[in-house]
């Protein structure tokens, strides 16, 4: 084998380990059951907590001066709503359980 062709090879050998590390980088699988399963409760338990740190920074923000009072009131009482919403419906569903 000359050299000229053994540097052939290993250009394609390069090219094709290439393709294919991206192909499986860039590509998503197609197994969507690998992911645990979530109950309508589990997610509504991390809607509250994602809705409770999202009133905590509003806090921080409106404190540290960012919000004007109007702008902080509206704000607030949308997050207490859905807060209020969610629990309701962590309540009813917990409650159907028993």
């Amino acid at each position: 084998m000359s050299h000229s062709t053994f540097l052939e090879l290993v250009k394609i050998f390069c090219s094709l380990f290439a393709s294919l590390t991206l192909i499986l980088i860039f590509f998503p699988s197609r197994d969507t059951e690998t992911g645990a399963d979530k109950t309508r409760v589990v997610y509504l338990y991390e809607r509250k907590e994602v809705v409770y740190e999202n009133l905590r920074d509003l806090n921080f923000e409106f404190k540290a001066g960012k919000f004007t009072s109007a702008d902080y009131d509206a704000m607030r009482i949308g997050m207490e709503a859905e807060a209020a919403r969610i629990l309701a419906e962590i309540e009813l569903l917990e409650s159907a359980k028993a």
